[in-house]
């Protein structure tokens, strides 16, 4: 009997996988709610927020994760070419690939979170303390291994991004300042969970805006730098852009340094003031530099039937949601930098997910604008090749003159 013949179909499999999915999600969730019920109720807030700060970080790169699997699928349905434009090899991830990364990182994560709710629980403080301490020591070493497994080359490739990130001695690539601007979209909730997990004074810390102000640095210094080789003045626009979020934090900051009266009368305008303009500068170079839609009139340009193209192809709603939600989102954005306005960490989990939520929408237009570029580029390339040709042609004598 032909074996193949009694194996389940991919269907099935695929149909069992996401039912056992669910189900561990379903376990997990029943043993978190039971542990934080086993609480009294004046240790069960500072039970979550512990539980927050610990594992918040990990759980919205998860989110984003999915969603940049989703990104490269529509990339995919519209011919855009996003390998040329992140200069990937040939062993790039795709859609496919992102989302089963996306999904280990959801078994996994919830998983140690529940492990620590049930263990913290139920007394083992010193144990529940390590589940974190594995996770994130198991993530950077995954992310440093050296052999062949685990998706190497792009590991390598996220790593040496990094880096360029943060020390731009060459010339600036697309991959760097793309990954940049999602880093100012994730520093918030990092630089919370780095310190405050272990104080109740971490409000005050004037660590937390030198952190939360590096990645407007970082992308700073990149629009520094290709002002250095280009001469393009519009990227010291770009650089004046990330330069206005730096009085938002450290104003805001000031709060715990200075007294009430000082802060109400003097230091609180201008913070709003600085909040307003770097809200407002950033959407504007969102809609007319990083997308191209100053007169409104582009969306993909997709060159077969799929589903993306009926949903966004030529519907005018989707130009006014992105830029609308863009706007709405941007101020919100700017408002939850400040160093004061985070101790309810349900609104900073839900702002900081809408932030990564207005990343993703921002992901389509830039790389589709991108991708655009390049090819505007490669055509005129091509007709200055063709008329070198042409001319060379006509300096070479014809056949009936030789």
């Amino acid at each position: 009997m032909n074996p193949a013949a009694i194996m389940p179909s991919p269907i099935v499999l695929w149909r069992f996988k996401v039912l056992l999915f669910f189900a561990w999600g379903f376990i997990c969730c029943k043993i978190g709610w039971d542990s934080v019920m086993r609480m009294s109720a004046d240790l069960r807030d500072l039970f979550l927020y512990e539980a927050f700060l610990y594992y918040n970080p990990l759980l919205l790169v998860t989110l984003m994760v999915w969603l940049w699997g989703i990104n490269l699928w529509v990339f995919a349905q519209s011919n855009i070419g996003y390998a040329k434009i992140f200069d990937l090899d040939q062993n790039h991830l795709t859609h496919r690939e992102i989302w089963k990364c996306a999904t280990w990182m959801t078994i996994v994560v919830p998983t140690s979170m529940t492990a620590y709710l049930y263990l913290y629980s139920h007394g083992e403080v010193s144990l529940a303390a390590s589940q974190p301490v594995l996770l994130y020591t198991a993530v950077a070493l995954i992310l440093i291994f050296p052999f062949d497994i685990f998706y190497l080359s792009t590991r390598f490739y996220l790593l040496r991004t990094l880096w360029r990130i943060v020390f731009p001695l060459q010339a600036i690539s697309f991959c760097d300042f793309f990954l940049a601007d999602i880093l100012t979209s994730m520093s918030k909730v990092a630089t919370i969970a780095w310190f405050e997990a272990d104080s109740v004074c971490g409000s005050h810390s004037v660590a937390i805006p030198l952190v939360l102000v590096l990645p407007y640095l970082f992308r700073l210094f990149q629009c520094l730098r290709q002002y250095k080789d280009t001469g393009e003045r519009t990227t010291l626009l770009n650089a004046l852009k990330y330069s206005t979020a730096v009085p938002v934090i450290f104003l805001s900051a000031l709060k715990y340094h200075v007294f009430p009266e000082k802060w109400t009368s003097f230091y609180r305008p201008l913070w709003l003031l600085s909040s307003v303009l770097n809200s407002l500068y950033s959407f504007y170079w969102d809609i007319t530099r990083d997308w191209d839609l100053s007169c409104f009139t582009r969306i993909f340009k997709f060159t077969k039937p799929s589903i993306a193209s009926y949903l966004l192809y030529g519907r005018r709603w989707v130009f006014l949601w992105v830029i609308g939600s863009n706007l709405i989102l941007r101020c919100t954005w700017t408002y939850k930098l400040s160093a004061h306005l985070r101790h309810n960490y349900l609104t900073l989990f839900t702002i900081t997910a809408l932030e990564i939520f207005r990343r993703f929408q921002w992901a389509f237009f830039r790389v589709e604008n991108e991708w655009n570029k390049t090819n505007s580029r490669t055509n005129i390339q091509l007709a200055s090749l063709s008329d070198i040709n042409s001319e060379e042609d006509k300096l070479l004598p014809s056949d009936h003159n030789v």
